[in-house]
């Protein structure tokens, strides 16, 4: 929990409304970051939730992102909501490009934090990437639903492997991964997720374990992608190349298979309810960065 220098009578959703008549483009930008954090908390709600589902045998397997948004199309409106999504996702990436290029966070250039704002970079590169593949099968009616985020990632190896050194290549993403997920391991064990956050109470105290189970559960799901692909880059195999959806099926296949499924499940439902959070509550100093 955590209670911003100024206005702290205010929450950070209200600061950006009353902006929006002193400096409209800056408080714009806010507000399309903040539907960005919405966008990501709904994807991940949307992985946990069908994962649970897979957990406990009512679907056949868990999905990735991609998968996970797709599964939404078929319900009333769901084709607006993945266009919504598609949006927010594109508002999200352009947040992690104001943290890494333009440090809006005045996270400075000490070694630890460069690697903090690559890490942002590739996370917009990644956010902006799914955005438009929402809209690539929004594009593309007649085949959403039967996107196959495994095969693209065995295609993606399969091609890589034809270059020299291909597999060392693969490895170097396996091993960038599994950074990632000893990154979100460190901020489930250490915490302190809430220190941007501008919320008190009850909303407050639920922040912060919410952020950690979140962290965790990603930290599991990530490591386990992680290690599939350096297998395969080591083993020069595309097909043993995974997605989030064959970490999370590989999890739901292995010892205490469907209890601990259920358990990561849980986790990325509790980082999609985290991102929401950040969505309304997180301070956001776009305007600044436009602004200077």
């Amino acid at each position: 929990m955590a209670t911003a220098s100024e206005h702290d009578a205010e929450t950070a959703l209200r600061q950006t409304l009353r902006w929006l008549g002193a400096a409209p483009l800056g408080a714009l930008a806010q507000l399309a970051c903040r539907f960005g954090y919405g966008a990501r908390g709904f994807v991940y709600v949307s992985i946990g939730f069908i994962a649970f589902l897979a957990a406990i045998g009512r679907v056949p397997a868990a999905e990735g992102s991609l998968g996970a948004l797709q599964a939404w199309a078929e319900w009333p409106l769901g084709l607006v909501l993945l266009g919504v999504t598609g949006l927010g996702l594109y508002g999200f990436a352009g947040w992690r490009l104001l943290q890494s290029l333009f440090d809006a966070e005045r996270q400075g250039t000490s070694p630890k934090a460069l690697a903090t704002r690559a890490g942002q970079a590739i996370s917009g590169l990644v956010y902006g990437a799914l955005g438009f593949s929402v809209f690539s099968a929004l594009d593309l009616l007649e085949d959403l639903g039967e996107a196959d985020e495994g095969r693209s990632e065995q295609e993606a190896a399969a091609q890589a492997l034809t270059m020299p050194g291909g597999e060392w290549l693969i490895v170097g993403v396996g091993v960038f991964i599994l950074a990632a997920g000893l990154s979100n391991g460190v901020k489930a064990v250490l915490g302190g997720l809430c220190k941007r956050l501008v919320c008190e109470g009850a909303i407050g105290r639920l922040a912060e374990p919410l952020g950690r189970l979140g962290y965790g559960a990603r930290a599991v799901a990530f490591g386990v992608m992680g290690v599939m692909l350096v297998q395969a880059g080591l083993h020069a195999n595309a097909a043993e190349a995974a997605g989030l959806a064959e970490a999370l099926q590989a999890l739901k296949n292995g010892p205490m298979g469907n209890g601990l499924l259920t358990l990561v499940a849980l986790g990325l439902l509790a980082f999609g309810a985290f991102a929401l959070v950040e969505a309304r509550y997180r301070q956001i100093p776009a305007g600044e960065v436009l602004d200077d």
